[in-house]
């Protein structure tokens, strides 16, 4: 391994920007490739088999990109497992973070709720891990199957969206919890909203920056962390390429990404290859971030 290879982030759609957000700020010098792979999303309502497969489609199409690291911008797919995913692959995957050493240093009724999508809640996995850190802490899991495909259509703030909103923070308010996790990537897109619904007594409180901070330390700790240099990210979509940019216009910095329309069954293009879309989405959507 060498510290100038890119770092590989794989999600089921958009909502790993939000994690490739937070990466880029913890480590502006390196560079990434992210792959959300919209063609088939949400990962959501499929079985633990396809969405193995689909992770392997894009763990191999990184590999071949010779990637230093990858992290799973994506709860649904890290429920897998860090060693499945990894498979026979050098390089280190970083799952993402359940929140699990965030929630006691907020919760002071020890009621904890999370969205997440129905597979993920399924797992029972985010309430082991925070039960196994804090047993005494309540934990109460709210599938939130509207929100991806809401999140993923752009309907923000149409009524459907807000609606939905309201019905799920409806069923955690039953259980009287003072902290929100928001444990589907694609969430954070609505955080506000999110907030608002609860009001200031719930705090509710993003993952995402921990996962960022977890890879950071272990490319240090493997001593291949990038500490000169200004880097950049390759976002790559397998469909829907216009869409991508716009979302991910509500979370990067469009000056530091280009953009790529992708086939995983084909063999990856080198950073040469990639289309000069950086100055054409800018010129769509100006350099706005969030």
């Amino acid at each position: 391994m060498q510290t100038a290879q890119p770092i590989g982030v794989i999600d089921s759609g958009v909502g790993g920007l939000t994690v490739l957000k937070w990466l880029q700020a913890k480590m502006p010098h390196e560079n990434f490739i992210f792959i959300g792979d919209t063609a088939r999303t949400p990962y959501g309502n499929r079985s633990r088999e396809e969405i193995t497969r689909f992770v392997a489609d894009m763990t191999a199409w990184l590999n071949k990109r010779n990637i230093k690291q990858l992290v799973v911008a994506c709860n649904t797919i890290t429920v897998l497992g860090t060693d499945t995913i990894r498979g026979s692959y050098p390089f280190d995957v970083i799952g993402m973070a359940k929140g699990s050493r965030m929630v006691p240093l907020v919760t002071k009724n020890n009621r904890v709720g999370f969205f997440a999508t129905d597979f993920t809640v399924s797992t029972g996995a985010h309430k082991r891990e925070i039960q196994k850190l804090c047993p005494q802490i309540q934990v109460f899991g709210q599938g939130c199957p509207k929100f991806v495909p809401l999140i993923e259509g752009e309907r923000f703030g149409s009524p459907e969206l807000k609606a939905a909103i309201h019905e799920y923070a409806e069923k955690l308010k039953a259980h009287h919890v003072d902290t929100v996790l928001l444990s589907c990537t694609h969430y954070p897109f609505v955080r506000k909203e999110i907030e608002d619904e609860f009001g200031p007594s719930v705090t509710v409180l993003d993952p995402a920056e921990r996962t960022a901070q977890d890879a950071l330390e272990s490319l240090q700790k493997r001593h291949l962390a990038l500490t000169t240099g200004i880097g950049r990210a390759e976002v790559c979509f397998t469909a829907d390429l216009e869409r991508g940019k716009r979302l991910a216009a509500r979370m990067l910095d469009l000056n530091k990404c280009d953009f790529r329309l992708i086939d995983l069954k084909k063999d990856p293009g080198l950073p040469g290859d990639i289309s000069p879309l950086k100055s054409q989405a800018q010129g769509i959507l100006g350099n706005q971030t969030v």
